[in-house]
C-alpha cells in the first residue's frame, strides 16, 4: 500500500513541476533586462547637425534609450511639437510625453520627469556654449523655460 501511496505523491509532484515550468516565458538576458527598462527617448535632427549627435551621444551615455530620427525639414518638426519660435533650438526630443527643445541640461529633463507637471514640455534655446552636446566653456546662467498652452516662463536655471 505504502509503495502505491508513493508512486501516486511522485506523479503528483512531477505533474506540478511540469505544470509550472512549462508556464515560464523564455529566458530573458540581462541586457534585455536592462533596456527594457531604460528611458526611451526620440531625436529629430538634421543629418548634418555633429552637435546633436554629441547630445546624443551624452543621452545615451546617460542610459537613455534613444531612437534617431534623421529629417530636412526640421521646420515641421518645430510646428508639430509646438516650439515657439524664441524657443527653437538644432533639434527636438521626446521623452514619453514631453518635448524637450535643444541641449537642455539632463538636471532639468530629469527633474521633468520626475515632476511630471502640466506642460508641453521644456526648452533651452539656441546652443548656448558649454551646454551638453556644445563645445566651449559655459558663459552665464542657462535658464530652461517651459512650454505650455499659457506661454513659457523660467522652469529650472543653471
Amino acid at each position: 500500500m505504502k509503495k502505491i501511496n508513493l508512486l501516486a505523491l511522485a506523479v503528483i509532484v512531477m505533474t506540478i513541476i511540469y505544470l509550472n515550468t512549462s508556464s515560464i516565458p523564455e529566458e530573458i538576458t540581462f541586457e534585455e533586462e536592462i533596456n527594457s527598462s531604460q528611458q526611451k527617448v526620440t531625436v529629430y535632427k538634421s543629418p548634418s547637425c555633429g552637435c546633436c549627435a554629441n547630445y546624443i551621444s551624452l543621452l545615451e551615455e546617460d542610459g537613455y534609450a534613444v531612437d534617431v530620427v534623421e529629417t530636412n525639414n526640421m521646420a515641421s518638426i518645430k510646428e508639430e511639437y509646438g516650439i515657439p519660435s524664441n524657443m527653437e533650438s538644432c533639434h527636438t526630443s521626446v521623452f514619453g510625453d514631453y518635448v524637450v527643445e535643444g541641449h537642455v541640461p539632463f538636471a532639468a529633463i530629469d527633474k521633468l520627469l520626475e515632476e511630471q507637471p502640466d506642460i508641453k514640455g521644456i526648452a533651452l534655446a539656441g546652443m548656448p556654449l558649454g551646454s551638453p552636446g556644445m563645445s566651449g566653456a559655459k558663459a552665464g546662467t542657462f535658464n530652461v523655460y517651459s512650454l505650455s498652452e499659457h506661454g513659457s516662463s523660467v522652469y529650472w536655471q543653471e
